[in-house]
């Protein structure tokens, strides 16, 4: 029989989630039927299509929720109605046996347990720790941080297969949330090898400069904008690296904030910002770099989170340079170089030791493409997915 999979994603549209294409598409090249419920947005707009085989029903984006207990209620509500209405359409023209629910938040449980007494099985793909960010976007703990554990719990109470992005996540599942070590797989997020390939880029986004650092990915309130826009202030001013160009790719709320601080520091002939760009556009972007950062500060959430950032960096044969985070540090190794936590300055004279020693540099950035191609590539993550959902499946004959 085809196995039949309903993929759930509250806060990116399709095929924009890089880490959910790939696992869709991954399955359905492996004869999985792949239906997908996510947002719209971003040029991704059409309520239904079928892209490669994967049936995506997208619902009007919800108001993103920036602070407040008021706004996020508001945010998740919508989804989850949307949820329950699409889920209904899938059903009825397709079918599903599992849900696949993609966090945060972790509130795709009530869809799973509308579905649980017709057999239906609940997959959780934990991409975000909640309570930790939470804790990282407001400073705190409080009321809803404990909502916010007990949403957790739920969720793998509910899982009968739960997939992680790392190995800190994967403790989290099992001493957290309670889940035995066999029902928790890692699932790395990491770029296909064979079309994410090094290259010369597109020259335009160097402007002539000698050297060229490049970000890419959400611009939001935890990826530490500020702090890089304030290390670059420093290794142009006071450290002498004005011949120097930073290319920033991506989209995010905070973009206008970033924007502007760059405006007010007299930064912004050394800046460019492109917007979100994908595919072979991106890639000329980010191979015209010479130097990958990573600014994301050391908190509760980042310090066991694996950015996708990093693993494309590497994929690209780029150094980079970040904090030094546990997760960080699991996934670069020698290929990058690690700053005091949230030092800006500390940040900006790891970036000068590239500039000034380029054949260090391109050995860091030999050692991340080969560290990905031996170890971290998504060829090896696939292999997690596809015995997740072996093992899912074979719960469901028990």
């Amino acid at each position: 029989m085809t196995r039949r999979i309903l993929i759930v994603v509250e806060n990116l549209p399709v095929p924009l989630d890089r880490r959910v294409w790939l696992e869709a598409t991954t399955l359905r090249a492996s004869g999985y039927e792949v239906s997908v419920i996510c947002p719209m947005g971003r040029g991704w707009d059409a309520p239904y299509e079928e892209i490669e085989g994967i049936h995506i029903y997208r619902h009007p984006a919800p108001p993103e929720a920036h602070s407040g207990a008021v706004a996020y209620a508001r945010e998740y509500w919508h989804a989850i109605k949307a949820w329950f209405r699409l889920a209904k359409v899938v059903k009825r023209e397709r079918g599903f046996d599992v849900i696949q629910g993609c966090n945060p938040p972790d509130l795709i449980w009530l869809l799973a347990w509308r579905y649980r007494l017709s057999g239906v099985r609940y997959m959780f793909d934990h991409h975000d720790v909640c309570p930790e960010l939470f804790e990282a976007k407001f400073d705190k703990k409080g009321l809803l941080w404990w909502v916010m554990r007990i949403w957790e719990r739920i969720t793998f109470a509910t899982a009968s297969v739960s997939m992680a992005t790392n190995e800190s996540f994967r403790r989290i599942a099992i001493e957290r949330g309670g889940m035995a070590p066999e029902d928790v797989f890692v699932v790395r997020s990491a770029p296909r090898v064979e079309t994410f390939l090094p290259g010369s880029g597109n020259a335009a986004y160097r402007k002539g400069a000698k050297t060229v650092l490049g970000y890419i990915g959400v611009i939001g309130q935890q990826e530490g904008m500020d702090l890089l826009i304030a290390a670059v202030e420093h290794l142009i001013r006071d450290l002498g690296h004005d011949d120097l160009h930073v290319v920033i790719v991506g989209f995010g709320p905070e973009l206008p904030n970033v924007e502007a601080d760059v405006a007010a520091r007299g930064l912004s002939d050394y800046v460019t910002f492109t917007g979100p760009l994908y595919g072979d556009a991106m890639l000329a972007a980010m191979n015209a770099i010479d130097i990958g950062v990573a600014p994301d500060p050391k908190n509760a959430m980042n310090d066991i989170s694996t950015m996708n950032k990093v693993m494309e960096y590497m994929t690209l044969e780029k150094p980079l340079v970040q904090f030094d985070l546990t997760e960080g540090r699991a996934s670069a190794g020698e290929a990058a170089l690690y700053a005091r936590a949230n030092d800006p300055r500390d940040f900006a004279a790891r970036i000068a030791t590239l500039i000034e020693t380029p054949e260090t540099g391109r050995e860091m950035g030999r050692k991340g493409r080969e560290r990905v191609l031996e170890a971290l590539s998504w060829d090896f993550s696939a292999k997690q997915l596809l015995a997740a959902y072996d093992r899912i499946f074979s719960k469901m004959r028990k």
